[in-house]
């Protein structure tokens, strides 16, 4: 998709301590596979470990960059940003913790689509292991006002 800005900072709403993925591996309207570095400012930090729920998290950003990218490539850079209600449908978790400096690539899919709803699956794996399935139901708020 040429002209078409990749970053995440682009594609993603979230900033600061909230913001996870560092680096877009691969993305498409349908897909993302995101590389990040569990950090001590991330959320469920005890100083020591992150708690495994926030590949959950993960999940959901990786998901957020393929559907980022489709709003900018059918409504343009500087269409509406508004978020995503997010349900957690499945989670299944093979570690409890995530040790600080881990590098954790996510992978995310949809996998239905209709109007501005999503059934999203995902994986988030520490080397070659998978340490995590994960599956959201999203809704977008509707961009039209009125009755």
């Amino acid at each position: 998709m040429p002209d078409i800005d990749l970053s995440v900072e682009a594609l993603l709403p979230h900033r600061g301590r909230m913001l996870l993925v560092e680096e877009v591996l691969l993305a498409d309207t349908k897909r993302a596979v995101t590389r990040q570095i569990v950090r001590p400012h991330w959320p469920l930090c005890d100083d020591r470990n992150v708690n495994a729920l926030i590949l959950i998290e993960l999940v959901a950003q990786t998901a957020g960059i393929c559907n980022g990218l489709e709003r900018v490539a059918t409504h343009g850079k500087d269409a509406d940003r508004k978020g995503w209600l997010v349900g957690i449908k499945k989670a299944v978790l093979q570690i409890d913790r995530l040790a600080l400096g881990t590098e954790i690539v996510a992978k995310a899919q949809n996998h239905f689509v209709f109007e501005h709803f999503r059934e999203i699956g995902g994986t988030a794996h520490l080397d070659d292991r998978q340490v995590a399935e994960v599956v959201l139901q999203v809704v977008r708020a509707d961009t039209q006002t009125g009755p």
